[in-house]
């Protein structure tokens, strides 16, 4: 299949496919979800070699366990989950340990801040802008787990409660409780940046 028709296959059609051992069907979602299981994992652990394992482990294991997946359509949630899960692993494992920040973020296609249309750079409003993103860096690494984890699953991956829910293995209630937390927490710390 070419790239175009991985944009038209829906999520419940490849992971069935890849149930049943279709390699190019398995390849194409993990096209669609390697970035955004990789962004998972580099937000939660703030290392990129760790992050990188984890993705690699989070598709792996998919391969293994795709045809017991019940609701195929639920592939993402599902990728996610597992995510959290090893995510949480490597967090338990390095407790004792510190890990520097990461030094950058993923790309996301869009234009940075403080480059207008014409492509020039203004170089004050880069300098707030990278100030701004290192302290909602810091920020995020100061929240405990499991609000960090909800709180970027709402934020940046766009999971409903129920998904999010589901993800991390706790009640709708539980979710919400844990994002008013980590919002009001971020809102706090980065007042100075409003």
């Amino acid at each position: 299949m070419a790239d175009s028709a991985a944009d038209v296959v829906d999520d419940a059609t490849l992971a069935t496919r890849a149930a049943d051992g279709d390699t190019t069907a398995f390849e194409m979602l993990l096209r669609r979800y390697s970035d955004r299981v990789f962004g998972l994992a580099l937000r939660m652990l703030g290392d990129r070699a760790e992050a990188e394992d984890v993705a690699q482990e989070v598709f792996v294991t998919a391969w293994r366990r795709l045809a017991e997946l019940a609701e195929p359509g639920a592939v993402r949630t599902w990728l996610f989950r597992i995510a959290h899960r090893h995510c949480l692993g490597v967090l338990r494992r390095r407790r004792d340990r510190r890990t520097d920040p990461v030094e950058e973020l993923p790309e996301t296609g869009g234009r940075a801040v403080g480059v207008g249309a014409g492509g020039v750079a203004d170089p004050a409003r880069v300098a707030e802008a990278g100030a701004g993103v290192e302290a909602l860096r810091r920020a995020l690494g100061g929240l405990p787990p499991p609000q960090r984890a909800v709180w970027l699953l709402a934020e940046v991956d766009g999971l409903s409660y129920a998904e999010i829910a589901e993800v991390v293995g706790a009640s709708e209630q539980a979710v919400r409780g844990r994002l008013s937390r980590a919002r009001t927490r971020l809102a706090e710390v980065m007042r100075p940046w409003r």
